[in-house]
């Protein structure tokens, strides 16, 4: 029961931590670097701001993504007793949208790469270096999206496991199912619709209140020790 309550509560950690390098990685650079429809200012604010850039978005994705690979294992620890089978598929997904984005960060060194002034660059004008970055930057928001893609599996079937095991408020179940819910739509829209380029804020907000209110709950309360044990005793 100690190993199982330190798990739910290093699971919380990690939640939280790949929720405040998130919020950095994936908001406040680019709000800071980017600059909408303009590639030149774009550009120039990530030549400028290099070590802001690498620290601030590859530095932080690196740090989000060893978080993942921990947390998906947790998770599968924590929910395995209520269904085996389903906390495997959970947790493969959430691996498969890690390695989707571990690949994706590829597109971050094309960028420094091209705004590195290498020698080997000097075919290029300002204008198509200017044009790639763009390109890759956009790139690396579709890969975002594939990888969020399949964690919607992970969401839905984590609410489900949640729901379902009775150490854990059905309220964050239900909380998950909506968000899951919400990521399907949200993802297959940003990658099918070409009107479609921001979350809505309906489905922005029951996603940030279930990754936030969970991690909350495994570290202050973890699980609820006789429902474990029952579960436990069931799969024993």
């Amino acid at each position: 029961m100690k190993s199982i309550q330190r798990n739910a509560r290093l699971a919380g950690v990690l939640y939280l931590v790949i929720t405040v390098f998130a919020v950095v990685a994936h908001m406040y650079i680019p709000s800071t670097l980017i600059v909408p429809g303009d590639a030149a200012a774009t550009v120039e604010n990530i030549t400028q701001s290099e070590m802001l850039f690498r620290v601030g978005s590859v530095g932080s994705e690196l740090i989000i993504l060893l978080s993942e690979l921990v947390l998906a294992i947790l998770l599968y620890v924590l929910l395995k007793p209520v269904n085996k089978t389903l906390s495997l598929i959970a947790a493969v997904s959430r691996l498969i949208m890690t390695t989707i984005h571990g690949f994706n960060l590829i597109n971050y060194f094309f960028i420094l790469t091209l705004v590195s002034g290498a020698g080997f660059l000097s075919g290029f004008g300002a204008g198509q270096i200017n044009s790639l970055v763009m390109l890759f930057l956009e790139a690396h928001s579709y890969g975002f999206t594939i990888g969020i893609a399949f964690l919607t599996i992970h969401v839905l079937l984590l609410g489900y496991l949640i729901i379902k095991s009775g150490y854990f408020p059905k309220i964050l179940g239900i909380l998950f199912l909506i968000a899951g819910l919400g990521y399907v739509i949200d993802s297959f829209s940003l990658l099918l619709l070409p009107g479609y380029t921001t979350t809505p804020i309906y489905i922005a907000i029951p996603i940030a209140i279930s990754e936030i209110a969970f991690p909350l709950w495994l570290l202050i309360k973890g699980v609820n020790k006789e429902k474990w044990q029952e579960w436990n005793k069931q799969t024993a």
